[in-house]
């Protein structure tokens, strides 16, 4: 059966899950990590959109996005994921299927739980049990926002600039942020945040796809 084209709405919010095939590890290297968030940057500004939050697992990726209006998200992931396998391949000799099927887009409200969603992809290696503490995972958006380390894939949570006033007491509110069960629970959910927020989704999907009908 063939596959529903994915809806991937302007102005819209959505956290991004791209794995290894069959879970393999796909960053073997710190060389690796780094090269591929030189191809984001170098991508992200012939398909710009604003990325909040990100990490990087060791055979899969988060990223916490908004897709611009004049972005077409799905060809730049798909740019980015096939140039790097072709520096994998050529580095380790890679040979079939390298990612899992396409890239998993799940909606996000845009809502005081936004910036706990944030916060929750970059918990990932703690939970993972690699490091004890986020700080300590270079490959995460975390420092960014905790200890004020610029990032220039970043574009600033909207509601980080409404923990506090000064950044230095910013960055101590984001090291306190307490995670909602509700993000916890969404985590792998359709569509991340509150029963309000999924029913808006409901409603954006449905007139979007109206008014392409028309």
């Amino acid at each position: 059966m063939t596959r529903p084209p994915r809806q991937l709405l302007y102005q819209s919010y959505y956290h991004i899950i791209t794995r290894g095939n069959n879970h393999h590890v796909v960053f073997k290297s710190y060389v690796d990590y780094e090269y591929y968030l030189d191809l984001i940057k170098r991508f992200k500004t012939k398909h710009p959109f604003c990325l909040f939050h990100y990490c990087l697992m060791p055979n899969h990726v988060h990223m916490l996005i908004k897709i611009n209006k004049n972005s077409n998200f799905s060809t730049f992931m798909k740019k980015l994921n096939l140039a790097y396998f072709h520096h994998y391949r050529k580095n380790y000799g890679w040979v079939g299927h390298f990612w899992q099927d396409r890239f998993k887009s799940q909606p996000v409200g845009k809502d005081d739980y936004f910036i706990q969603c944030g916060k929750y992809i970059e918990l990932n290696p703690v939970r993972a049990r690699i490091v004890d503490t986020p700080g300590k995972y270079p490959y995460s958006s975390f420092n960014h926002y905790a200890e004020g380390k610029h990032d220039v894939l970043i574009t600033n949570d909207f509601i980080y600039n409404t923990l506090a006033s000064t950044p230095g007491e910013k960055q101590y509110a984001y090291k306190e942020l307490v995670i909602s069960e509700i993000i916890t629970y969404s985590y792998s959910q359709n569509v991340w945040g509150t029963a309000k927020q999924k029913y808006q989704e409901k409603r954006k999907r449905k007139y979007n796809i109206n008014s392409r009908l028309k």
